[in-house]
């Protein structure tokens, strides 16, 4: 991926030891798109550490899905009041680099996608991390993977997880660690298009099993989103022999099915929120293939 050199995002926010911080600088419908509602994660753990929790809270009864709301922390508690964190030192890291780097371009994409019907794209913050921090979703730990925070409209990455990534995983490769900032930046355009509000209301009436589901589609449609963003860097000349393939690899090795065999040896298919690998690449490929947002109406999809 030819990402040096490029436009770095002034929506970073850096908490980590040792790390600098970089300021950052209702619900749209686009044409084409008859997107219903959905909903997202508000708050996440590793995505090993997540499936087994998961398991865990159906076993005791607890709908995983509390996790989705913003106002709830990982406790399943309300009202979290969120702390100030304090900002450490300057660090220009390579990392930190690329993630601004990676940012910058989304931003520019979805600025693009939002203008051409007439709307205003709003950016995300992206925060990094290290061990943990507290935010609008809860505290965010030192095994924390990326997510979206619907409560503060950030997204949140410990840069450990890339290192899970390449070696837990088998998915390495910088395209790979772009396309896991494309797909919660998927999440916050959801926020933005009202997706996000919507399933976080419809879900209180829904049972687990329905939440699961409709989990699934719009977890399916981030990755979506992602591939019409990794489209507009292909014909901005960004992707490089090999980079496709990286987040194709990506998307199948944190499908749902995947990461239960790897981690209990069994599917538990009524427990999927994110979707199987089949799923996650083929709708990654779909967003990539069309380079628009009419292909991921994952919603109004009989399959998926």
């Amino acid at each position: 991926m030819r990402w040096q050199g490029r436009r770095q995002s002034d929506n970073v926010e850096d908490y980590r030891d040792g790390g600098g911080s970089q300021q950052a600088g209702g619900g749209f419908r686009l044409p084409g798109g008859n997107f219903g509602g959905g909903g997202r994660r508000g708050g996440g753990l590793s995505i090993g550490t997540l499936i087994v929790l998961g398991v865990i809270l159906w076993m005791l009864g607890i709908n995983p899905l509390v996790l989705l709301d913003g106002n709830m922390n990982l406790t399943g508690t309300d009202s979290f009041q969120q702390q100030r964190p304090q900002q450490s030192s300057n660090s220009n890291d390579e990392m930190k680099q690329f993630v601004a780097t990676v940012l910058a371009d989304t931003e520019d994409t979805w600025t693009e996608i939002f203008k051409a019907s007439g709307e205003h794209y709003k950016p995300t913050p992206l925060v990094l991390f290290s061990r943990s921090l507290p935010s609008a979703c809860g505290f965010a730990s030192a095994a924390s993977g990326p997510f979206y925070c619907p409560g503060d409209k950030k997204i949140y990455i410990d840069l450990a997880f890339y290192q899970e990534l390449r070696q837990k995983f088998d998915a390495p490769g910088d395209f790979a660690q772009a396309y896991v900032i494309a797909h919660e930046v998927g999440h916050h355009v959801q926020d933005l298009l009202g997706i996000l509000p919507d399933f976080n209301r419809k879900r209180q009436a829904m049972s687990q099993s329905d939440s699961n589901a409709y989990s699934v589609r719009i977890e399916l449609q981030a990755d979506c989103f992602a591939g019409v963003w990794g489209a507009y860097a292909q014909q901005k000349g960004i992707l490089e022999r090999g980079d496709l393939e990286e987040a194709l690899n990506a998307a199948v090795q944190i499908g749902d099915d995947t990461i239960q065999k790897r981690m209990q040896g069994y599917v538990v298919p009524e427990s999927f929120n994110h979707g199987t690998s089949a799923q996650r690449k083929r709708w990654f490929a779909k967003g990539f293939d069309a380079g628009s947002i009419d292909a991921c109406d994952t919603l109004a999809a009989k399959t998926l």
